[in-house]
């Protein structure tokens, strides 16, 4: 014949189950200490921990600082199936191109590892910010820093972009592979003849091997940037796009709203990464923000042509509207 547990017996083992979570979690004893002071075995300290879990006595409740936007970035990343996001608040900030750039140096800090050939876009503003930022490593980050398309431009902009891709490999550790050439050239055969040339085979040839790419994500008018550099497309070119459906691009390749390619005047005098070779590669980070660009970001998305996004945490409730 069974028989009902002691009433008393009870409380005291349940006070003695918050005794010892207390002694743990909030004074930060150790498990023996906690045996040896209340002389018990270890392992049944052990075990009462586990049944203060199980007996919801210990919850865990994880308390974000304050900047971190974890709900909203989980929102976009289901939405748009992203391998990750993350949301910077501006609100209030004087600078918040500085504010994106001071995310995504911290991510790309902790994010690459040894191994990766990084394909980076030449032309873009919030990876020159993000990149200034980037705290030099004590051991290799990267095996080589690759230019994804023509950097050669205007030489008081040329040096912006030379830069990005050399400070990166500096920080990094990396090997630099620079593209010397235009990102525009003026003919079909030019292009065709300069990326078969045996100097360009090995920054060409990477790019076939990168494991991450670093771009911006850009509308069809160009960035004040890339407009200065001389790299930009003609007003006419731009309008031609513009009425075949195109909303923004990446390293100069130009998709629809929702990320299809669209063809482009330039494309068979573009010295760079075709759309295909842009998606293909396994690890594609962005750093785009600021609402003029939320139409190309979310079409960026939907086509596949990022898998992790840094943006600012206005962007991400207009991608979410």
């Amino acid at each position: 014949m069974s028989t009902a547990p002691d009433p008393d017996a009870t409380s005291v083992h349940v006070r003695l189950l918050g005794r010892v979570a207390r002694m743990y979690h909030e004074r930060d004893m150790t498990q023996q200490q906690i045996a040896e002071q209340l002389g018990l075995s270890q392992a049944r300290v052990s075990r009462l921990l586990k049944e203060a879990g199980d007996r919801g006595i210990v919850r865990s409740v994880v308390v974000l600082p304050d900047g971190v936007n974890a709900e909203l970035e989980d929102a976009v990343e289901v939405r748009f199936g992203m391998a990750d996001v993350v949301v910077v608040d501006t609100t209030g900030s004087s600078d918040p191109a500085r504010a994106l750039g001071v995310a995504a140096a911290a991510y790309l800090d902790v994010s690459l590892v040894g191994s990766d050939v990084i394909g980076v876009s030449s032309w873009s503003g919030s990876l020159v910010s993000a990149v200034e930022l980037m705290r030099p490593q004590r051991r290799p980050h990267a095996r080589q820093v690759v230019q994804m398309f023509g950097g050669v431009g205007d030489p008081d902009v040329q040096i912006q972009a030379t830069r990005l891709t050399g400070r990166l490999a500096e920080v990094l550790q990396a090997q630099p592979l620079y593209m010397p050439s235009p990102a525009i050239v003026g003919r079909p055969a030019t292009c065709t003849a300069l990326l078969t040339d045996p100097s360009l085979e090995p920054v060409v040839s990477a790019w076939d091997v990168m494991s991450v790419s670093l771009v911006g994500i850009g509308s069809v008018e160009p960035s004040p940037l890339l407009q200065r550099s001389g790299n930009a497309l003609s007003v006419e070119e731009s309008e031609q796009l513009a009425a075949l459906g195109a909303v923004g691009d990446v390293c100069l390749r130009y998709f629809d709203e929702k990320g299809a390619v669209v063809p482009s005047p330039v494309d068979d005098r573009l010295m760079g990464m075709s759309a295909h070779q842009i998606r293909a590669v396994p690890r594609r980070i962005a750093v785009a923000g600021g609402l003029p660009k939320v139409r190309a970001i979310r079409a960026a998305l939907l086509g596949g042509w990022v898998s992790v996004l840094i943006t600012d945490s206005d962007v991400a409730e207009a991608l979410l509207a």
